[in-house]
């Protein structure tokens, strides 16, 4: 029998002379690699092609996936973000749009998928499963398993976003079992669930979580069955605390994701190229976090077209100029060559409404009255969750610079009407004010500072821009505009990537903590614990309730 019939050694370009790392093996082997239409015809000697690249002993590598991101959080179009992100090897991200759908319904998850199409980078969707976050939060529509039912067939779509309505799965709710429903491929949102209840999870449909956030969580998630995302964002910093987890064994079940990285980040630092630093830097083999970048990935989605140098598999790769330090010298997509300028910018394209109806709020909207033990939200470094405070004190010292209490205030982007407001600690701010209209996952306008004057100053800025980010203090102010549905801005990644740093130059005169804005962002996410704020004011997450400033004695 003539296995060879039909097959065609000619390729388009046969790459010579790479030193190619293979993720099956976890071993780096000399050879040559032949291309044809886009797609890896076959590695080793024999291979004829139109063109032929010397790669000179070159290091080279699958292209980098990014496990879960959210695009929006980078501040920049999908355009932008490409040309940013494939400069670092990524050539694939699972992205899930659930920001934007917040804030523009079904017409986000429409306005990622063209993008999909209409530049290199394959930005694969995870459907929202969670718009809004909870019962409780507003957002633009409310996106029911029927909504996303037609998307299920849309080229691009490849699974279910992350599950945060962990109550819900674990009552087995009709709605969220429908939405488990839809699809095979399911991504999780459990933090800190553990025994039971993390058995009952995964048992309802649950397959991976990038909450964890301490060794114990992570080690239960991966040893019951799931897949573990290691996650490096802005502010979410657990990568080191969770890669000793990662060994010859669990690698297959272990990647890296980004999940909330903001473009300054993803310019000075880089992606997933930064991941795979970081990871050897803490002591992992640099071929296991290769793997976790390439393999485990592309495993994990069921995407077995890339993730390998190997026939049939899509010639995604990059070439790196320092193997153990992971230095991307250059990007190709589909045996092509990414050049910085290919990614080109096209304008917002977002169909339909994207609710700005925020009205600036008054110095009574805002004011807090009472005295006694009052709960405070306190940030945590590196983290997203909270921690909740009491601490006496009476409204009139607020703010309090000594003890670093501020006020917050929250102002709903979708109807007018009476902010939220409540108490924050850990921004360090000693002057002036910040606010921004990205907020998960409601976004709304909210504002943390140092004097009413200054709150109501930078909210009023974010409101005229229909979008912004902005930052005041006693000597400076400064804003970025916001103009795609309030998340995201339409200038160059260089140009945001200035503006970010003007913005960060204010408030690190005015004393906060470093990346204040990503952490302002969280504030008002309802299902991370402990407590947040809200429109209608101070939020426990474990008792799924508003609650006073103050308690009731």
């Amino acid at each position: 029998m003539n296995f060879n019939s039909g097959y065609e050694k000619s390729a388009d370009i046969v790459f010579k002379n790479g030193v190619i790392f293979n993720p099956f093996t976890c071993e780096w082997l000399s050879e040559d690699f032949a291309v044809r239409d886009g797609v890896i015809l076959g590695t080793g000697p024999g291979y004829h092609g139109k063109k032929e690249i010397d790669l000179k002993s070159s290091h080279v590598t699958p292209g980098f996936i990014d496990a879960h991101v959210h695009i929006e959080s980078s501040l920049l179009t999908p355009y932008e973000y490409a040309r940013l992100v494939m400069q670092h090897g990524t050539t694939t991200v699972i992205a899930d749009p659930h920001e934007i759908s917040n804030v523009c319904g079904t017409a986000g998850i429409d306005y990622m998928l063209n993008a999909h199409g209409k530049q290199p980078l394959d930005i694969l969707i995870m459907l929202p499963s969670c718009v809004p976050a909870t019962p409780l939060d507003e957002c633009a529509m409310t996106l029911t398993a029927e909504s996303l039912r037609p998307f299920i067939c849309r080229d691009g779509v490849i699974g279910l976003g992350e599950m945060m309505n962990v109550p819900g799965v674990l009552s087995h709710d009709p709605e969220v079992m429908e939405k488990l429903s839809l699809i095979p491929i399911r991504d999780g949102h459990a933090p800190s669930l553990t025994g039971h209840a993390l058995d009952n999870y995964i048992f309802s449909g649950m397959q991976s979580d990038h909450e964890s956030v301490i060794l114990d969580e992570g080690r239960e998630k991966l040893q019951k069955g799931m897949f573990l995302f290691i996650r490096e964002g802005s502010t979410e910093r657990n990568l080191k605390t969770l890669i000793p987890l990662v060994n010859a064994c669990t690698a297959a079940r272990c990647c890296f994701c980004t999940d909330d990285r903001h473009a300054d980040m993803l310019f000075t630092d880089g992606h997933i190229d930064d991941c795979i630093r970081k990871s050897i830097d803490a002591g992992c083999e640099p071929e296991i976090a290769l793997r976790m970048s390439t393999l485990s990935p592309a495993d994990r989605f069921g995407l077995f077209d890339r993730g390998a140098i190997s026939p049939g598999r899509i010639a995604d790769f990059c070439i790196l100029k320092d193997p153990g330090r992971c230095i991307v010298e250059r990007t190709y997509k589909k045996g092509n060559l990414v050049a910085a300028d290919q990614v080109k910018p096209v304008q917002s394209e977002l169909g339909g409404e994207c609710p700005f109806n925020a009205k600036i709020p008054s110095l009574e909207d805002i004011r807090i009255a009472g005295s006694g033990k009052a709960r405070v939200i306190r940030i945590q470094e590196g983290q997203i969750g909270t921690r909740t405070e009491y601490i006496q004190l009476s409204a009139d010292d607020i703010p309090d610079i000594k003890r670093d209490i501020l006020k917050t205030v929250v102002v709903s982007r979708y109807h007018p009407g009476k902010p939220g407001v409540g108490l924050v600690s850990g921004f360090g701010l000693k002057q002036g004010a910040i606010a921004a209209s990205v907020s998960h996952d409601s976004h709304n306008i909210i504002a943390v500072g140092t004097s009413d004057d200054d709150i109501l100053k930078v909210i009023s800025k974010v409101i005229r821009h229909k979008g912004a980010m902005a930052a005041r203090n006693d000597t400076g102010e400064a804003s970025l505009p916001l103009s795609v549905a309030g998340l995201m801005s339409e200038l160059p990644y260089e140009k945001v990537h200035d503006e970010l740093f003007k913005l960060h130059k204010v408030t690190q005169s005015s004393g906060a903590v470093r990346e204040p804005f990503m952490y302002l962002s969280f504030l008002a996410l309802t299902v991370i614990p402990e407590i947040r704020i809200t429109t209608k004011g101070m939020f426990d997450v474990n008792t799924f309730s508003h609650v006073s400033i103050f308690c009731e004695e």
